[in-house]
């Protein structure tokens, strides 16, 4: 008795398989997408005169989960322009291409929010005397960063 269904299993998961096999096969190759639970605004930007004026920069420190202050340092040095936080929005001196802006905030992310281990967006960061590191919340690694920004 113990044999026979035993024997019965083994043909349902044989049969299983080629019914997984014979659907996979009318599918073709589906490339599926990756999902991210971090979603980054668009940055919209205006100018006055020769100023750049980046409206919604208050949404991406509380998107990143960073302070305004380290992302506009960032956003200066690399811009190489002077700008300052009036209310919810930035004013750079000088015109700045909106493809700068999405281009810097996407190497940010990159490089001080996404976790080099996990790929994780879940971490903080920390300074530790004149070190900076940044601590992944998901994975628990602990990876050094340019201090200016931590």
């Amino acid at each position: 008795m113990v044999r026979r269904s035993l024997d019965m299993s083994i043909q349902d998961e044989s049969g299983y398989m080629s019914l997984l096999d014979r659907l996979q096969s009318k599918l073709g190759n589906v490339v599926k997408k990756e999902v991210s639970r971090l979603e980054i605004p668009t940055p919209r930007v205006i100018w006055v005169g020769q100023r750049t004026i980046f409206r919604n920069f208050m949404d991406f420190p509380k998107a990143l989960r960073r302070d305004p202050e380290k992302l506009l340092l960032y956003l200066n040095k690399e811009l190489a322009s002077a700008g300052y936080i009036s209310g919810e929005r930035v004013i750079f001196l000088g015109r700045k291409p909106v493809s700068s802006f999405s281009g810097l905030i996407d190497r940010y992310v990159k490089d001080y929010v996404i976790c080099p281990v996990c790929g994780s967006p879940d971490t903080r960061t920390e300074k530790v005397k004149k070190l900076g590191f940044m601590i992944c919340e998901a994975c628990g690694a602990r990876s050094s960063i340019k201090s200016n920004y931590a």
